[in-house]
């Protein structure tokens, strides 16, 4: 029966199923986009979720990468002072930076080394770049103060190394900056004359670098107005050495 019934739709089924049709079109297709938008929401979540994963990860192998470093400057700096320990005929003791001074108006550090150590006051302190300053005051048991070369009211007895022309170098309170006083005008200088220590001052052993002209010119009364760049970098300081001796016991080959 059904192989031989008419298969023409009446006009009823044929705009009922058109409705239909029509409704299931349109559900199908709202279906899909809705499919499609949470398909992409979620790659969305997944992409952010990566995105904040390597966002750690990089911030971590930063921070490893600025700790390598730190570990490796530190350690160039101390090969460097143990080097430079080796190859001085003086006795000395190293010390690590532990402080600094904040005020402007006084420019000093803080050494790791004390009474315990040996030191006292007006010791000098070193580093293979140069002179750094000298032992301020009486140390305390475990750690010391340090007056920088810059300070205004620090001074060391120099000589400019070509020419053997001797004066004093005073600080300025300024971290790239000393004067050198009492150069008499008559006196041959040059931008670019090396200063070294003279050893007048009884503090720094004779031959240590101070700095390097940096401008001269002819004063108005007797002595010449002159500006040396430091060969230490005085905000850079991590580790120094402080000899254990003044320049008389060291000339005469006797350790306090």
């Amino acid at each position: 029966m059904q192989a031989t019934a008419n298969s023409e739709m009446s006009v009823l089924e044929n705009v009922v199923f058109n409705m239909f049709t029509g409704t299931q079109r349109i559900v199908t297709s709202a279906h899909d986009d809705v499919a499609t938008v949470w398909s992409k929401y979620g790659a969305l979540l997944d992409l952010k979720a990566q995105n904040e994963a390597l966002s750690v990860e990089i911030a971590t192998l930063k921070l490893q990468l600025q700790e390598q470093r730190a570990v490796v400057n530190q350690s160039y700096d101390l090969a460097k002072i143990l080097e430079f320990r080796q190859t001085t005929t003086f006795p000395n003791i190293s010390a690590r930076v532990i402080a600094s001074d904040a005020t402007p108006y006084f420019r000093t550090l803080t050494i790791s080394r004390g009474k315990r150590d040996g030191l006292r006051g007006d010791l000098a302190v070193i580093t293979p770049s140069g002179i750094v300053g000298r032992i301020m005051g009486e140390p305390g048991t475990r750690a010391a103060k340090v007056q920088l070369l810059i300070d205004r009211n620090a001074a060391v007895g120099a000589l400019i190394e070509r020419s053997r022309a001797s004066g004093i170098v005073m600080g300025l309170n300024d971290d790239q900056l000393l004067r050198m006083e009492y150069v008499s005008n008559l006196e041959d200088v040059k931008e670019g004359d090396r200063i070294i220590t003279s050893g007048i001052d009884g503090i720094y052993p004779k031959g240590f670098e101070v700095g390097v002209i940096s401008k001269h010119e002819a004063g108005e009364g007797l002595y010449q107005t002159i500006f040396i760049t430091p060969t230490v970098n005085f905000l850079k300081l991590e580790n120094v050495l402080v000899i254990m001796s003044s320049e008389s016991s060291i000339e005469l080959g006797v350790e306090n």
